[in-house]
């Protein structure tokens, strides 16, 4: 076999290994569906667990990187603490060797059927669940298919005297072999290709663990680029994140180097398989890694803040949430959208609070806020909006994809919320710069309709919230009890007209006030509503 076919066979083998393992990846992301999600949420503070969390989402989406490149986010987003990204990021590592440890057994002869079922099924099945799992045989059949290639192609770089020169150099400079893996992670950003490399070599005899390991030790260190990358343009905080992640990678390479040949040694007896010594090496250090600095989390996070110092502010105007890294893993980025559109109906409350505030207290700079935060809530519908576009390109579970076409119309409504909280706010300024007082009884009335506005906002968000397919009856009693408020007021104020108890430009203050909360009851009304109409 000349080196050309060599090359193409071992790219071509690469090429089916990546894919297969992206293939599978993304069949059991999408059926874990929630759970996936819920994991991810219901990650606490505790470091242990987080741990546990980074190693099961790792092993679901195939890929250490990817799960790096979310804590980024997250953390970027403020969602997640340095104390948890380190956690998470020790359990990745750990999650990655699973697909190590698949590769290493010798599945060549069955992974035809895995790819003949899974493509058949595939090709036939209607109901999505059933592609789910059609994926994930069919991305393990791919990916086997992929290790036997790649062992094909490398058959004669085996015998060759070449290699066999590299291979004794290598072994006595153990640093040459951290150097190659490093380099050769970085390039293709993703360390289960490495060591799938290493287990087709380790197939076919021409490698042993002296050269193995140092690969192994180098790769965990190159698969660090990927987050290095995604750090980029992101706040100072989410910088840390990365680094944390380069630290505990460099120092656990660092602790082992020094004892390759004992740990070299204690792999060798575990099992005779050179392709299952690779794979238990990379499991048992990294593994080993994580006991021995798990403990010492604390200190390292305090050593990220010395080479980085300072907290970083996160930017509140615009999209906290939403990160376009995050599409690759679209469970997890429909919950973002979530997220971010009730970020944006609690910043719209809070406009109709400080609009009120600003009415009633004669306050001039809760109108300034109120301003300030409706440039927020028109960028955030905007931000929203353009994310929902690239969301809908992706698979998403069915109770998601209703949701999300909900979501259209709810950040819609919660625009339009704000818009009037502006408008409350001029009338205020309007108030002050006239010197207006509308009396004693048209406050007390006015403060009694904005009180059931305020709820009917509570209500709505937190049914959107609930993503419940039921509306709360709560909200519909609300919504009468503003309409009804309404034309009450109205005849009120004519009365007090006709009294001669008000002026007449309060008198066309007060309707403009009442009319505009009467409308965010009817926006609030179609938030509550928007789980039924999906």
């Amino acid at each position: 076999m000349d080196s050309f076919s060599i090359l193409t066979g071992l790219i071509g083998g690469l090429g089916m290994f990546l894919y297969g393992m992206k293939l599978m990846g993304d069949g059991l992301e999408n059926a874990a569906g929630e759970k996936l999600k819920s994991i991810l949420e219901k990650l606490t503070s505790n470091k242990y667990i987080a741990v546990l969390v980074g190693a099961a989402v790792t092993a679901i989406i195939q890929s250490s990187s990817a799960t790096t490149v979310m804590v980024v986010s997250f953390v970027n987003a403020g969602l997640m603490s340095l104390v948890q990204a380190v956690g998470v990021i020790m359990g990745a590592n750990i999650g990655t060797t699973i697909t190590a440890q698949m590769v290493s057994f010798d599945l060549d002869a069955v992974a035809p059927i895995f790819v003949g079922v899974g493509a058949i099924i595939l090709l036939m099945a209607k109901k999505k669940k059933v592609r789910d799992l059609a994926s994930i045989v069919l991305g393990f059949g791919i990916l086997f298919l992929g290790m036997s290639a790649m062992s094909t192609a490398m058959k004669p770089i085996a015998e060759a005297s070449w290699f066999k020169e590299f291979v004794v150099i290598v072994a006595d400079k153990s640093i040459l072999g951290l150097l190659a893996g490093l380099g050769m992670t970085a390039i293709v950003q993703s360390s289960s290709a490495t060591t799938g490399i290493l287990v087709a070599l380790a197939t076919t005899g021409a490698i042993d663990m002296r050269l193995a390991f140092p690969v192994i030790l180098g790769c965990n260190i190159g698969t660090c680029v990927t987050a290095i990358l995604a750090s980029l343009g992101t706040n100072r905080t989410a910088k840390k994140a990365a680094l944390l992640h380069l630290l505990f990678n460099t120092i656990g390479a660092v602790i082992f180097f020094p004892f390759i040949g004992p740990f070299i040694r204690f792999i060798e007896s575990t099992d005779p398989n050179v392709a299952r010594q690779v794979a238990n090496a990379h499991t048992i250090f990294n593994i080993t890694v994580t006991i021995i600095l798990l403990p010492l989390s604390t200190y390292l996070v305090k050593l990220v803040n010395k080479i980085l110092p300072g907290d970083s502010e996160i930017e509140k105007e615009g999209a906290i949430y939403l990160d376009k890294s995050l599409l690759d893993t679209p469970i997890v980025a429909n919950g973002q959208v979530l997220k971010e559109t009730l970020r944006m109906a609690n910043k719209a409350k809070e406009n109709v609070l400080l609009a009120m505030k600003a009415f009633n207290e004669d306050n001039e700079e809760a109108t300034e806020k109120v301003y300030k935060n409706e440039k927020i809530i028109n960028a955030l519908e905007k931000d929203i909006t353009d994310y929902l576009v690239e969301l809908s390109q992706l698979e998403l579970p069915e109770a998601d994809i209703k949701l999300f076409s909900s979501t259209y119309h709810v950040i819609n409504d919660i625009e339009r919320i704000g818009d009037h909280a502006e408008n409350i706010a001029d009338l205020a300024l309007e108030k002050i710069n006239k010197g207006l007082n509308l009396g004693e009884n048209a406050n007390k009335e006015l403060n009694e309709m904005f009180d059931k506005t305020i709820r009917a906002i509570e209500v709505a968000i937190e049914s959107y919230s609930n993503k419940s397919l039921i509306v709360p009856k709560e909200i519909e009693v609300i919504e009468e009890e503003i309409d009804n408020l309404e034309k009450k007021l109205r005849e009120n104020n004519i009365k007090r007209l006709n009294e001669r108890a008000c002026a007449a430009a309060s008198s066309v203050i007060f309707l403009d006030l009442i009319s505009n909360l009467e409308r965010i009851g009817d926006h609030a009304n179609n938030i509550g509503h928007a789980g039924k109409k999906a």
